[in-house]
């Protein structure tokens, strides 16, 4: 593991946070490509740079922070917002999935849901693709490895133990606004731009009837911590798949408006998916 990863480990957050703005900007006016991107996914929702000029800061935030994420035993600071829907729908007997955007510390959200619930409904699995460097495995084994959290690859292996999850009615979590491989998803508006979406996290709701739970981990000025906001869906999921994925991002678009600032703008998401070799399909009700 480099050694760089545990010296911030140690960092106290809002020097991270701190040194994570300054690194935003330089991104920002380093990278003609970076930029471009950025305030055109800012400008396709409709917002001016100068609406969303933080964000870039918080770009570089995010990346600072993962560091003592990964490698710290203590949670930071953070507070709850909107547990009682969490807890509604575990009374109800029921699995759920947690949806997040890349927004805030999309990282942190697991984490600190996974500190609340997992000690009684079992461990939030999510999925993770397997690097091939050698450090950078060690790494994020040791990264997805966090007490109450069961991380499986992107594979048919680990779709499958999502579906088991559920089916106890423990959680998992998804990004849904992460384009996912060719084959994986279908093309659906996002801010009123075609976007391919994943189908991974409308088809397990379909299969195993889990509530949905939007999370969006907000992170706090100067350092000070963390507040995870959790709301349920508006609607129940349609039982088309194509007007589920719709929903999907249309939630994704209402979670990301509560914090536009927050939202990296910088992420490639109108582009092309990739093609492999092999990817995973959904197994059907069976599995």
């Amino acid at each position: 593991m480099p050694p760089a990863f545990r010296f911030f480990a140690r960092w106290p957050l809002p020097a991270l946070h701190a040194l994570g703005a300054v690194l935003g900007w330089i991104a920002f006016l380093a990278s003609p490509t970076y930029r471009r991107r950025f305030l055109a996914n800012a400008g396709l929702a409709g917002y001016p740079f100068a609406r969303v000029r933080a964000a870039v800061a918080h770009a570089g935030r995010m990346a600072a922070e993962l560091p003592r994420l990964w490698l710290h035993a203590e949670a930071p600071p953070f507070r709850l917002e909107g547990a009682e829907c969490v807890e509604q729908a575990w009374a109800a007997g029921r699995g759920i999935v947690f949806l997040t955007p890349h927004i805030g510390s999309f990282e942190l959200s697991v984490q600190i849901a996974a500190r609340r619930w997992a000690p009684e409904h079992g461990p939030f699995t999510v999925l993770y693709r397997p690097a091939r460097q050698a450090w950078l495995a060690d790494l994020m084994r040791t990264a997805r490895d966090r007490p109450g959290i069961r991380a499986v690859p992107t594979a048919l292996s680990g779709v499958r133990q999502m579906i088991k999850a559920l089916r106890r009615g423990e959680a998992v979590g998804l990004l849904p606004d992460q384009v996912p491989p060719e084959g994986l998803g279908l093309w659906a508006p996002f801010f009123g731009q075609p976007a391919y979406t994943m189908t991974l996290a409308a088809r397990l709701v379909q299969q195993t009837g889990a509530a949905v739970i939007l999370a969006r981990c907000e992170r706090l000025p100067r350092g000070r911590g963390y507040v995870l906001h959790l709301e349920p869906l508006a609607e129940p999921l349609s039982p088309s798949l194509e007007t589920a994925v719709l929903q999907i991002n249309q939630s994704m678009e209402r979670t990301i408006r509560h914090s536009p600032d927050q939202y990296l703008w910088g992420y490639g998401r109108y582009k092309h998916p990739r093609a492999e070799a092999s990817t995973p399909a959904v197994p059907g009700a069976d599995a």
